[in-house]
């Protein structure tokens, strides 16, 4: 049935310039207004648009909504501190001091400014 119909993900903030200045401007991704204070899309690898919605209620997500496969995690944990990013940090969780857990892929997470949640991880 949906087979041939385009899909794509999306997901809310509760501040769309706040996130247009992150996705666009931090983390360098083409950002385009749909709906001035309501809607915009992010162009992610392989052209892919991820529809950000704003949702004045907004409840966080409480798992990775986005997972950015990069060839160096380390030095990507570097440009997007250099950039003012914070990594999170687990309790329980192995993680050096840049915040990067080394269990399977090595992995770091951080939050976009509606404080969802986000990481880098190593391609395989």
């Amino acid at each position: 049935m949906f087979a041939d119909a385009r899909a794509y993900s999306g997901f809310a903030v509760d501040d769309l310039d706040a996130a247009r200045e992150f996705y666009g401007g931090t983390l360098g991704l083409p950002a385009t207004v749909v709906d001035e204070g309501n809607l915009m899309t992010i162009e992610l690898a392989g052209g892919r648009d991820t529809l950000v919605y704003h949702s004045p209620t907004l409840t966080p997500a409480s798992y990775t909504i986005l997972n950015f496969e990069v060839d160096d995690v380390e030095a990507a944990v570097d440009a997007l501190t250099e950039r003012g990013v914070e990594f999170e940090r687990y309790d329980g969780m192995d993680q050096d001091e840049k915040g990067i857990a080394h269990f399977g892929p090595d992995i770091a997470w951080f939050k976009d400014p509606a404080g969802n949640t986000l990481s880098v991880i190593q391609a395989s």
